[in-house]
C-alpha cells in the first residue's frame, strides 16, 4: 500500500515537472540561461580554418575561369581540329572572330546575372532547403563541372559548340556558387562576428592563387592546354578538400554549440507564435505574414550596411579589370617587364592587397558599425575611377594620360585593392551583429545578395567607365 502511494506521488510529480518544462515561459528562461553559458573554445581554430577553406572554394572556380581566358579564346580560333571545306572555313572564321571578340563580355554577363538571381533566391528560400543540401550539393556540382572542363581540354570541339558549352558551365558554376556563398555567410552569421572574416579572406586568397598560377604558367613556358588542364585539376582538388572540410564541420564542438543555440531559440519563438495563433483565426496566413514581416524587419536593421557593401563592389568591379587590365607599361627599358606588367601589377597586386585587407579584420575592426567614417570611406573610393582612367590605359579616345609612370598605377592599385577588401569585410562582419541571434542567418543571406548585386552593377557600369576613357 505504501509503495503504491509512493509510486502515485512520483508519477504526479513527473507530470507536473513535464508540464512546467513545456511552459513557453519556462522554456524561454531555460533558453536564456543556456545562451548565457560560456561557449566552448574553437580548438586549434578548426572552425575558423574550415570557413577559410570554404571561402576559398567559393571563388576559386570563377577565378580559375577568368585566369584561363587566354586558353578559352585560343580554342575559339583553333581551326586545326576539324577538316572542313573552304566555304565552311570562311563561315567558321567569321564565327570565331565574333566569338573571340565577345567572349569576355558574354562571360561576365553569364557569370553575374545567375549569381545575382540565385543569391536573391537563396535569401528567401534558404529556410526551405537544409543547409547541408545547399552547401554539399553546390560544392559537388561545381566539382563535377570542373572535372568535365578538364576532360574537354583534351577533346576537340568546333568554336561555336565550345563557346556554348563554356557559357553553360559558367552559368552553372556561378549559380551554385551564389547558393554556396549565401549559405556560408548565413552560417557565419550564427557565429561570432570574427567568423565572417575567414570567408572573406579565403575568397581573397582564391584570386591570389589564380594570379600566381597565371604568372607561373607564363614563366614555365608550358603549352597552353597543359597549363589549362593543370588549372582545372587543381580547382577540383581544392573543391574536394572543401567538401571534406564541410563534412568535418558539424563534428566540432564549437560549431555544434552555436547551431544548437540557434535551433533552440527558433523552436522557442515558434512555440510562442503558435500559442498566439491558436487564439486567432487563419493560423497559416498569419505565420506566412509573420515570415514576410520578419524579412522586412531584418532588412530595416541592416539596410545601410547592405547598400555600402553593394556600393563597394560596384566601384571595384566597374574599375577592375575593365579599365585596370588595359593599362600599359611606360618604362623605357621594358624587357620582360612588359609581359609581366599586368599579371603582376594588376592581378597579383590587386588580389594580394585585397586578401590583406579582408584578413586584417580578424585583428582590427575600425571604424565601428555606427561610425560615420565607414560610409564616408566607402563613398570616397569613387576617386579611384578617374585616377585609373588617367593612367596609361589603351586604347583611349577622350581623356589624356596624366599619370604616365608605372609607379602611380601600382600605388593606386595597392590602395584600391586594400580598401576594397577591408571595407567590404567590415560591412559583411557588422551586418549579422545588427540583428537578433536567430535572425543572423537571414541577415547573412541578405548581405550576400547585396554583395552579388554590387558585382552585377559593377559589371554593368564597367562598360560606361571604359567608354569614357
Amino acid at each position: 500500500m505504501t509503495q503504491n502511494i509512493w509510486r502515485t506521488q512520483r508519477t504526479l510529480q513527473q507530470e507536473v515537472q513535464k508540464n512546467i518544462i513545456n511552459s513557453p515561459f519556462i522554456r524561454r528562461s531555460v533558453l536564456q540561461r543556456n545562451m548565457a553559458v560560456t561557449p566552448p573554445r574553437d580548438k586549434y581554430m578548426g572552425v575558423w580554418l574550415i570557413f577559410f577553406m570554404l571561402g576559398l572554394g567559393t571563388l576559386l572556380p570563377w577565378n580559375f575561369f577568368m585566369t584561363a581566358t587566354v586558353y578559352f579564346t585560343s580554342r575559339l580560333k583553333d581551326s586545326s581540329l576539324v577538316d572542313i571545306s573552304a566555304n565552311q572555313t570562311e563561315a567558321a572564321g567569321e564565327h570565331r572572330g565574333v566569338l573571340e571578340a565577345k567572349f569576355n563580355n558574354v562571360m561576365t554577363l553569364c557569370a553575374m546575372l545567375p549569381l545575382l538571381l540565385c543569391t536573391c533566391l537563396n535569401s528567401f528560400l534558404h529556410s526551405l532547403i537544409s543547409q547541408r543540401v545547399r552547401v554539399t550539393g553546390s560544392l559537388l556540382v561545381i566539382m563535377f563541372v570542373f572535372i568535365a572542363t578538364a576532360v574537354l581540354v583534351k577533346v576537340p570541339l568546333e568554336p561555336l559548340p565550345f563557346f556554348s558549352v563554356t557559357m553553360v558551365k559558367i552559368v552553372i558554376i556561378n549559380s551554385f556558387g551564389a547558393v554556396l556563398q549565401g549559405s556560408l555567410f548565413g552560417m557565419a552569421g550564427l557565429l561570432p562576428a570574427l567568423y565572417t572574416t575567414p570567408i572573406m579572406s579565403g575568397q581573397g586568397l582564391a584570386g591570389t592563387f589564380a594570379a600566381f598560377a597565371m604568372i607561373c604558367a607564363i614563366a614555365s613556358g608550358s603549352e597552353l592546354q597543359d597549363a589549362a588542364f593543370g588549372y582545372f585539376i587543381t580547382a577540383c582538388v581544392v573543391i574536394f578538400l572543401s567538401v571534406l572540410s564541410y563534412i568535418l564541420l558539424p563534428k566540432l564542438e564549437f560549431f555544434q554549440f552555436y547551431q544548437e543555440r540557434n535551433r533552440k531559440q527558433r523552436a522557442d519563438e515558434e512555440n510562442s507564435v503558435n500559442l498566439m495563433n491558436t487564439e486567432n483565426r487563419g493560423e497559416a496566413a498569419d505565420q506566412e505574414t509573420q515570415h514576410n514581416v520578419s524579412m522586412i524587419k531584418i532588412f530595416k536593421k541592416i539596410w545601410l550596411l547592405a547598400l555600402l557593401v553593394c556600393f563597394t563592389f560596384t566601384v571595384t568591379i566597374g574599375t577592375f579589370p575593365a579599365i585596370a587590365a588595359d593599362t600599359k607599361s611606360t618604362l623605357a627599358d621594358k624587357g620582360s617587364w612588359e609581359q609581366y606588367f599586368i599579371p603582376v601589377s594588376c592581378f597579383l597586386m590587386f588580389n594580394l592587397c585585397d586578401w590583406g585587407g579582408r584578413s586584417l579584420t580578424a585583428i582590427c575592426m575600425w571604424p565601428g558599425k555606427d561610425s560615420l567614417i565607414l560610409p564616408v570611406s566607402i563613398v570616397c573610393r569613387l576617386v579611384f575611377v578617374p585616377l585609373f582612367m588617367l593612367c596609361n590605359v589603351h586604347p583611349r579616345v577622350h581623356l589624356p594620360v596624366f599619370f604616365h609612370h608605372d609607379g602611380w598605377f601600382i600605388v593606386f592599385m595597392v590602395l584600391f585593392a586594400f580598401s576594397n577588401g577591408y571595407l567590404a569585410s567590415l560591412c559583411m562582419c557588422f551586418g549579422p551583429q545588427n540583428v537578433l541571434p536567430h535572425e543572423a542567418e537571414t541577415a547573412g543571406a541578405i548581405m550576400a545578395f547585396f554583395l552579388s548585386l554590387g558585382l552585377a552593377l559593377g559589371a554593368g557600369v564597367s562598360f560606361l567607365f571604359r567608354a569614357l576613357v
